[in-house]
């Protein structure tokens, strides 16, 4: 029987600090319900001076190592998603897998933007299931709230920090992470970027609501083919959390049950790579997302990079590897 793949643990991390839509408000002259209204969100985690994308990951993965009842030790492979790395180089999994005692496990960097997780989970599939590693793990870790503009609302609004991590397994029985559809358009880079010698994110918003709106859209219709499947049919659908008027706008244009959407951008914000498992942990936590259940991923990011996939849930919140009661973990 050839290999499948399937996820075993997940775990999140977001730092202390928080900002709010008061805070915000007050420092760009607009109102609250000027910023609620664009975004969907009130407010965000950031980090501190003394935090980075690596510490926020290594907490998630520590997390979601536990969750899937596994020592670092037993990792073959740690595949990072990130756009703001601790360094240039080396990479910021690297310093994950020291920091975690990961042995030797083979370690590097993704760069998709905010769609970096589910790429990672794409590699991850493809890796465990060929047999090259038994055990995947993939983190998603961001702290964007380090290259925005404070005086520029447009983008100052968005974004948070935070990181999620997923440990993905080879099994001996057929997959329960799905085809993935995954593109890129590179015609327009500028709409959506951080210029080489300038500090800020940089961005378009219109276009980019257009294309991330026709891009998740897209992505998830054809995801729904490949898997025979349509959106009355029970899944649960986690967008990357860009802003709620795109996530409205996709769930709307699919005709997906609006209490099958999972949406939490409303206390963190856009966090980029860290965005999708922070959606899953929390509905896995407050008993949504139940085991057995189809769970469609979408995401999209700079690049334009953008994609889709379906997961079959298979990790209770409360129930550890061999059938044993353990806590919950919350953030």
């Amino acid at each position: 029987m050839s290999l499948g793949s399937t996820i075993t643990g997940i775990g999140v991390h977001v730092p202390e600090g928080q900002l709010a839509n008061s805070e915000l408000a007050a420092r760009l002259s607009v109102s609250e319900e000027w910023i609620f209204g664009r975004t969907g969100i009130s407010s965000r985690h950031v980090v501190d001076e003394s935090e980075s994308s690596s510490s926020l990951g290594v907490v998630a993965a520590r997390r979601a190592l536990d969750h899937a009842g596994l020592r670092p030790a037993d990792v073959d492979m740690i595949i990072v998603a990130t756009i703001s790395p601790d360094m240039q180089f080396p990479a910021t999994a690297s310093l994950i897998q020291h920091a975690l005692g990961a042995g030797n496990a083979a370690a590097f960097d993704l760069g998709a933007g905010c769609s970096g997780f589910l790429f990672a989970l794409a590699q991850a599939k493809a890796i465990a299931e060929s047999g090259s590693a038994r055990r995947v793990l993939v983190v998603g870790a961001d702290v964007l709230s380090r290259y925005v503009d404070r005086t520029d609302a447009r983008s100052s609004i968005l974004f948070g920090d935070g990181a999620g991590a997923a440990v993905v397994e080879a099994i001996d029985a057929p997959t329960e992470i799905g085809r993935f559809i995954l593109r890129n358009d590179g015609a327009n880079p500028e709409l959506l970027c951080v210029p080489n010698g300038r500090p800020f994110i940089q961005m378009n918003g219109r276009e980019v609501y257009k294309a991330a709106v026709t891009g998740m859209t897209s992505a998830v219709a054809d995801a729904l083919d490949a898997e025979g499947m349509k959106p009355d049919e029970g899944a649960w659908l986690v967008a990357h959390q860009a802003n709620a008027r795109i996530l409205e706008a996709v769930a709307r244009r699919l005709e997906w049950p609006t209490d099958r959407v999972i949406v939490n951008i409303n206390d963190y914000g856009n966090t980029s790579s860290a965005s999708i498992p922070l959606a899953l942990h929390e509905a896995m936590n407050d008993g949504r997302l139940r085991d057995g259940d189809d769970v469609m991923l979408t995401a999209f990011g700079a690049g334009f990079a953008w994609g889709a996939g379906l997961v079959r849930w298979r990790i209770p919140a409360s129930i550890g590897r061999e059938g044993t009661e353990r806590e919950v973990l919350h953030v």
